[in-house]
């Protein structure tokens, strides 16, 4: 059984991080607060751009232009975000599961990676970072995602890349954040299900201009749209995913401290006990 110093060490190690985890806690409920607004305030542009496109492009037939048939080349480029810290349960990894365990083949994926944890990981199992623009996490902006936007569909424009994917993590709600693996480029225009189909599109039919000008025009601000919007929603899921993994670590530390004062006290119960029955024994050997 430890001594009365190492378990009063101990208690005092875990009382300094539970008060860490506390503040972490409320920095990150402050923090998902502010994210949480963002995310739903753009989730119906998101959202709605995203139909409308796939929506038009059902609508108008089979169309031939790159953003919609992709390239030659195999390469896929993949926005990857992630957080630039960590403590955040298991926020990070779930969206590197969605690389590493997929169908990917590592030697054709080019990372563009928005997030150091996401880049440190699967630069340590040999994927390729093209790009690091780990900062624009802390406080997402629509020119970041749209200069973002741009290095990517250079690189599919020049034949570099044949598909472009973004890795994020899906806003839900509070506790409820779902890791998204989504295909920006070629966009595939989705059948329409039956009840999506009870309504009336309002996806215009015909282009001014011709549609291949109208597609160079809406599509670069649609795959700008997607970025921002993955961007704002893993914001608020971080946030989310630190609160509740340092409200799990703070309980964890309550319930290990009132554990080892339990034992504090059978130990120095029983201290007493052995300097009583010494005592007592010596009194008797006396007379």
């Amino acid at each position: 059984m430890a001594s009365m110093i190492d378990i009063k060490r101990r208690k005092s190690s875990i009382q300094s991080t539970q008060q860490i985890t506390k503040a972490m806690k409320l920095v990150s409920t402050v923090k998902l607060q502010r994210a949480k607004q963002r995310a739903e305030q753009s989730k119906a542009y998101f959202n709605c751009m995203y139909e409308t496109v796939n929506s038009m492009l059902a609508k108008t037939g089979n169309l031939n232009h790159p953003y919609l048939s992709g390239g030659d080349s195999t390469k896929k480029a993949v926005i990857v975000i992630t957080s630039n810290r960590g403590l955040a349960g298991g926020y990070n990894s779930n969206v590197v599961k969605l690389i590493t365990q997929g169908d990917f083949r590592k030697e054709d994926l080019s990372i563009y990676a928005v997030g150091k944890k996401g880049k440190e990981v699967l630069h340590r199992k040999g994927y390729h970072i093209e790009e690091d623009d780990s900062d624009m996490i802390e406080e997402p902006l629509y020119v970041d995602a749209m200069n973002l936007s741009s290095k990517v569909l250079e690189a599919y424009t020049k034949g570099e890349v044949g598909e472009i994917y973004l890795a994020y993590t899906s806003f839900k709600n509070t506790v409820v954040h779902e890791p998204t693996l989504l295909k920006l480029l070629p966009v595939e225009a989705k059948q329409q299900d039956e009840k999506a189909s009870e309504k009336e599109s309002k996806a215009l039919m015909n282009f001014e201009p011709e549609d291949d000008e109208a597609l160079e025009l809406i599509i670069p601000k649609y795959v700008t749209s997607l970025i921002y919007g993955g961007l704002v929603e893993a914001l608020a899921s971080e946030n989310g995913a630190r609160m509740q993994a340092m409200d799990s670590a703070t309980s964890n530390a309550e319930e290990m401290i009132d554990h080892l004062s339990l034992m504090y006290n059978r130990a120095r119960q029983g201290s007493i006990t052995q300097e009583l029955t010494e005592i007592i024994a010596g009194a008797n050997a006396i007379s």
